[in-house]
């Protein structure tokens, strides 16, 4: 089989310490020769200079969760990278249960038999981390929103039905005055908007509840959660920091 690669290298990447087997062709003849290292920043850096003094050109691994990356973003720009799915790795013909992952992935790559995933540049990686996020913060906002309707249901107060939107700001209104203590459904429906659908007494009977503290308690706690999540996505103007897109401002309804 022909070979494509002399001088190349495949790694076997772990928690704590990477295995990498060191692929050259001599003279005709092909040797391995395998070391390990820790997965700390300076065992990383003693990768890259072993496999650079060797005349390394090529380097292959697996994409194993998340401790690719910074093996990846250390050997980037001294090397030929190549990212390959563990999957079409294994399920290439001829692989032994004894061979070492690190010389099966390094003879894989020599002979050009691995698939390359991509790997988009940096700047989209971190906004990818960005995204997924702002979308894991925007979910944690629908789920305590949904246990504040748990509990105002708990209490039976209909807000929801009168309000299509619980956290705009006629809800947000509301919800504190209940949180303060205010009982009267009279008083709480004058905190609503003119511009409701329900009318004021559609509003208080839909507010006409038997709130505890232990409603008020639980309420306070996650709409506070809430306040804080969106604050956390607002955009940041302090030094280099990211900046988010702005979370939806509350509904004036």
């Amino acid at each position: 089989m022909q070979t494509l690669h002399k001088r190349c290298a495949g790694l076997d990447v772990h928690k704590r310490e990477v295995v990498a087997c060191l692929r050259c062709v001599i003279r005709g003849k092909v040797t391995h020769e395998v070391r390990r290292f820790p997965t700390t920043t300076r065992g990383l850096m003693e990768l890259a200079d072993w496999l650079e003094q060797a005349e390394c050109t090529h380097v292959a691994m697996e994409a194993t969760g998340v401790y690719w990356k910074p093996v990846w973003h250390i050997l980037e720009g001294r090397f030929q990278l190549m990212l390959a799915n563990a999957a079409h790795i294994k399920g290439v013909p001829g692989r032994k249960s004894d061979v070492n992952d690190a010389t099966w992935i390094g003879d894989l790559l020599a002979h050009g038999l691995i698939r390359a995933s991509f790997v988009p540049p940096q700047p989209i990686q971190e906004l990818r981390d960005l995204t997924r996020t702002r979308k894991q913060l925007t979910r944690e906002i629908v789920q305590h929103t949904q246990r504040i309707q748990a509990v105002l249901e708990e209490a039976n107060v209909k807000l929801s039905s009168a309000i299509t939107d619980i956290l705009g700001f006629s809800g947000r209104r509301i919800l504190n005055a209940i949180i303060a203590g205010e009982t009267d459904p009279d008083k709480l429906s004058e905190l609503g908007s003119p511009r409701l659908a329900a009318s004021r007494s559609e509003l208080a009977d839909a507010l006409h509840g038997r709130v505890r503290e232990h409603h008020r308690f639980l309420l306070d706690q996650h709409l506070r959660t809430i306040q804080q999540l969106e604050q956390t996505m607002r955009p940041s103007t302090r030094g280099s920091r990211p900046h988010w897109s702005p979370f939806a401002t509350p509904s004036s309804d």
